[in-house]
C-alpha cells in the first residue's frame, strides 16, 4: 500500500482523522490511559475515556491537551502514533501529516505539535489554523474577493476568522469552548445542590437540557452524582431555565470575541459578513438556541455548517489539495521532513 496523506483534528475533547480518499475514518476521545507506577501506555481513546474517573489508583485516565494545545508532549506523541497507525495500517511509506491547531497558537506550541506528529511517524507535517480548515470543510470558496466569517467552537478554544481572498484577513482565538461550559456546569451543580457530578455527566445535561434560547420549552435532565454531605449516591433534576443564566457567561465571551473580530475588519468586507452571515462549526456550535442567540445580538444571519462537527476535520484532510493556493496562516509546512 502507498503512502497516504493524512489530516488529524487534534482536539482538546474528540481526535478526528481524515485519509486520502476514504473521509473520516476514525473519531476517538482525545484520552490515554497510564500506569502511573511504570509510566506504561495502557489503552488510547474511546478504550482510554470509559476509565475517567472509575480508575484504581495506579491507573490514570489524562488528556494530554488543554484548551487546544499539547500539555503533555509525550502522552501527545503516543496518541497520534496510536491514531497514525490504526487509521493506514500497512502503509509502506510514511505519511504526510495536516494537523489542525488553534489560530493564536504561539511557535513553542506549534513546533511541539510538529515534533510530536514527526516523532510518531509523519514523513511531513503541515500546520493548518481551525477557521482556515473549518471554511474548507463547509465548503466556503475562499479564493473569491468576499468576506466570510466563521467560528469555530471546540472543546478547549473557540477560533473566530474573517477569511478573503485566500488569506485571513483578521482573526482571534479563546480559550472559552466546550470544556468551560462543561466546568461551569459542574461548579453550579455543586454550589446549589452540594452535588458532585462528572465531566461526562455535564456534558451529557448540556447537550440535553442546555439552551441559549430564553423562549424555549423549559426541558428536564436527571443527574446522577455523589452528595457532598452525605456521601451518598444522589439524582437531581435539573431544568433548562436555570441553566441558561450557567451557559450564558461562557456563551457571552464567545459573543464579544466575535464582536471584536468584526470591528477590525476593513469596511470594505463588513458588508459582506452581514451578506453572507456568520459559519458556525464544531461540535460547541450545536448548543440549542446559540444561532439565535449569536444572531440576535450581532445582528447577522447566523448559520450552522453542514457536517458542524466534522468540518475542521474534513477541511484539516483536504487541506493539501490547498497549499500552492492558500497563505496567510492558512497552511505552514514545517521544517521536519523524513
Amino acid at each position: 500500500m502507498a503512502s497516504v496523506d493524512i489530516g488529524i483534528d487534534l482536539g482538546t475533547a474528540t481526535v478526528l482523522v481524515y485519509v486520502g480518499d476514504r473521509g473520516i475514518v476514525l473519531r476517538e476521545p482525545s484520552v490515554v490511559a497510564v500506569n502511573s507506577r511504570t509510566g506504561e501506555v495502557l489503552s488510547v481513546g474511546q478504550d482510554a475515556h470509559e476509565m475517567l474517573g472509575k480508575t484504581p489508583a495506579q491507573i490514570t485516565a489524562i488528556r494530554p491537551l488543554e484548551e487546544g494545545v499539547i500539555s503533555d508532549y509525550k502522552m501527545t506523541e503516543e496518541m497520534i502514533k496510536y491514531f497514525l497507525r490504526k487509521a493506514s495500517p500497512g502503509t509502506v511509506l510514511k505519511p504526510r501529516v495536516a494537523l489542525c491547531v488553534p489560530s493564536l497558537i504561539t511557535a513553542v506550541e506549534a513546533q511541539a505539535a510538529v515534533d510530536a506528529a514527526v516523532t510518531a511517524g509523519a514523513r511531513s507535517v503541515y500546520l493548518i489554523e481551525e477557521p482556515g480548515a473549518a471554511a474548507i470543510g463547509a465548503g466556503i470558496e475562499l479564493t473569491r474577493p468576499k468576506g466570510n466569517i466563521i467560528l469555530d467552537i471546540g472543546g478547549g478554544t473557540s477560533d473566530i476568522a474573517v477569511l478573503s481572498l485566500s488569506g485571513i484577513v483578521c482573526k482571534n482565538s479563546i480559550r472559552v469552548a466546550g470544556d468551560k461550559l462543561n466546568g461551569a456546569i459542574v461548579k453550579y451543580v455543586r454550589s446549589a445542590y452540594n452535588l458532585l457530578i462528572g465531566e461526562r455527566m455535564a456534558e451529557q445535561l448540556k447537550i440535553g437540557a442546555a439552551s441559549m434560547d430564553e423562549d424555549a420549552d423549559n426541558q428536564i435532565f436527571e443527574v446522577k452524582g455523589r452528595h457532598l454531605v452525605s456521601g451518598l449516591p444522589v439524582r437531581q433534576i435539573i431544568s433548562r431555565k436555570e441553566l441558561y443564566p450557567v451557559v450564558h457567561d461562557c456563551i457571552a465571551e464567545i459573543r464579544d470575541a466575535v464582536h471584536a473580530v468584526v470591528e477590525r475588519t476593513p469596511p470594505e468586507l463588513v458588508g459582506d459578513l452581514y451578506e453572507n452571515g456568520l459559519v458556525m462549526t464544531g461540535g460547541g456550535a450545536l448548543l440549542h438556541g446559540l444561532g439565535k442567540y449569536l444572531s440576535k445580538h450581532l445582528k447577522m444571519p447566523v448559520h450552522l455548517a453542514e457536517n458542524p462537527v466534522e468540518c475542521v476535520a474534513i477541511g484539516t484532510g483536504r487541506s493539501f489539495q490547498y497549499i500552492d493556493k492558500l497563505y496567510d496562516g492558512f497552511i505552514a509546512s514545517s521544517i521536519h521532513k523524513h
